[in-house]
């Protein structure tokens, strides 16, 4: 039989069952590299867009030399020409045609270079988002007690957290990418046509990314606190809608809308705050640049007044200087677009390397043919003074059914878990079938919105109604309606009805071919002729189950009963 060993040492969680991520550090550069490493669209995207950066740097050239020698042309023609009192001449002016043409094809080509870069950012956007979100869903379902995030936070990174990375990948990389390309091709062509003004360039380009770090450390600050911001606005309004029904009880549901327009009004100034912020930092970085290019003006014109600089270069060195700043700064001006997705993007990867799947390098141990085993299995949850569990060893053989009592807080349900897989133990190993040959069923079993049927058949989506509804029956549910609807997270049933279903849900995976039935309290909320109804079930099955209980009857039914935590 197929075995997943679970080593010592995995994933940690907390007293409450799940594992704090670590939180990645704020500064990251401008790109990330996790975005590099883990994202394989965001590669082939940089090497496409350094190309494109590239060819339309290139243009750029030969659009300054096309128009530098178009302008020196009309010039020449005009004989009375002079610098400094310049008079209508005599001369017919240059053919032009061939200048409209040449300018026509290279306007064309930037704009195809510049529609293939937008088409190519939004296919990797959204090669990105599908990927990092089949990652967090991934993480989460390896270990679902590995994570402290609300549902409703979860939601929200996974969708409108994650949809802001549209604005990185189709403002901000690609700007970034120009900026990396066209200012050195630029740069180097004025050096060759004017070492002075390449000089000059030289010693006030490096000033804007000066400044952009600056205004960007101030602006990654400001956006996390309005990510979080948000994250609390979603949380508060999806805990008010999940509590509603009991604030309605006790008269209280009008008076959350305070605390709710109070969340409200926090993320509206935070919102703004980073608006004002944004618009602020594009002044300055506009401020800059143009005083920039003035100094290169200013420069070149004295000398073109001198003498000492030929009007055609003159020409092509103050048509290139603007466009060897602008790319820059245009990468201050899109870093807000970015702002949102990579902070969405951070917290992501924190979940995604926090709650990875637990390693297999620890040998099986030898269990003589058991469907099961744990051998010395401990677990010590972060913050707590002590381990939760210690020193547990058991193996469960085919059909054998095992309870695991003990007093209360003792560690039943952390061995349960690190059979199920829901988290890899401290100490010791636990071997297992793999999580497909399992049926589980816990205190508090998930739902979906359907019907009941609905839920039963996530043990098994073949099943037909005849099938259902025996195995309610047999789950101790004999009347429930299997077309009865079912709210989000099991809205309209009761607790028992829920462990019921979740029962059923079981029966009919163990039916569908399972090796091992996990169960913790299956019979709580049950009468007496339920609870027998159901573990004459469970026994009938066939199939090794560990059982999580205190009830009389039910450790009166056990084959073993394993005591954890002292004696029952």
């Amino acid at each position: 039989m197929s075995q997943q060993v679970l080593p010592a040492g995995g994933v940690s969680s907390d007293a409450a069952g799940g594992t704090l991520p670590p939180r990645a550090s704020a500064a990251r550069g401008p790109l990330d590299p996790r975005l590099v490493r883990r994202v394989a669209a965001t590669r082939w995207y940089l090497a496409g867009g350094v190309a494109i950066g590239c060819l339309v740097a290139g243009l750029t050239i030969a659009q300054a030399r096309v128009l530098s020698r178009a302008m020196t042309a009309v010039f020449d023609a005009a004989p009375g020409f002079d610098y400094l009192t310049p008079t209508a001449g005599t001369g017919a002016w240059p053919a032009l045609g061939a200048t409209v043409l040449a300018l026509a094809a290279i306007f064309g080509g930037k704009a195809l270079l510049t529609w293939a870069n937008t088409w190519l950012a939004h296919r990797t956007a959204a090669a990105v988002k599908s990927q990092l979100r089949r990652d967090v869903v991934a993480a989460r379902l390896a270990h679902p007690l590995a994570d402290r995030s609300s549902p409703a936070g979860l939601v929200t990174l996974t969708t409108v957290g994650l949809d802001a990375l549209d604005g990185f990948y189709a403002k901000y990389l690609p700007q970034l990418l120009l900026a990396v390309t066209v200012p050195a091709i630029v740069g180097v062509a004025i050096l060759t046509a004017d070492v002075t003004s390449a000089v000059i360039i030289a010693l006030t380009l490096p000033l804007i990314p000066v400044f952009m770090m600056l205004v960007g450390w101030t602006t990654q600050a400001r956006t996390q606190r309005r990510w979080r911001t948000q994250q609390r606005l979603a949380r508060h309004f999806a805990d008010l809608v999940t509590g509603l029904p009991t604030l309605q009880v006790f008269g209280r549901a009008r008076a959350q809308a305070v605390g709710l327009r109070k969340t409200e009004d926090a993320h509206r100034g935070e919102t703004m705050g980073t608006l004002r912020l944004s618009f602020l930092s594009a002044l300055v970085l506009e401020l800059l640049a143009t005083l920039s290019v003035a100094i290169v003006a200013v420069t070149v014109g004295f000398r073109v007044v001198a003498g000492d600089l030929d009007l055609a270069t003159a020409l092509f060195v103050l048509v290139l200087a603007p466009e060897a700043y602008l790319p820059v700064r245009q990468v201050g001006v899109h870093y807000h677009d970015a702002a949102d997705g990579m902070a969405a993007a951070d917290e992501a990867f924190a979940l995604i390397d926090g709650n990875g799947p637990p390693r297999a390098d620890a040998p099986r141990p030898d269990d003589g043919g058991a469907v099961a085993s744990v051998q010395g299995l401990g677990h010590t949850y972060p913050g707590s003074a002590g381990p939760a569990v210690a020193g547990v060893s058991f193996s469960v053989a085919p059909g054998e059914f095992v309870v695991l009592t003990g007093p209360s807080g003792g560690g039943k349900t952390t061995v349960l878990n690190a059979l199920v897989g829901f988290l890899a133990p401290s100490a010791g190993t636990v071997a297992r079938p793999e999580r497909e040959r399992l049926a589980y069923v816990g205190q508090e079993p998930g739902m979906i919105a359907g019907t009941i049927a609905d839920n039963v058949r996530l043990g098994d989506p073949g099943a037909s109604s005849a099938a259902v509804t025996d195995a309610l029956a047999r789950a101790g549910a004999p009347g429930m309606d299997a077309a009865r609807p079912v709210g989000d997270d099991g809205e309209g049933l009761s607790a028992g009805e829920r462990r019921r279903v979740a029962t059923a849900r079981a029966l009919l995976r163990i039916d569908a071919g399972t090796d091992l039935l996990l169960l913790d309290e299956p019979t709580a909320g049950l009468d007496a002729d339920a609870e027998a109804a159901l573990l004459h079930s469970l026994r009938g099955t066939g199939v090794a189950a560990v059982v999580v209980s205190h009830r009389p009857a039910v450790l009166a039914e056990a084959d073993r009963v394993v005591t954890i935590g002292g004696a029952p």
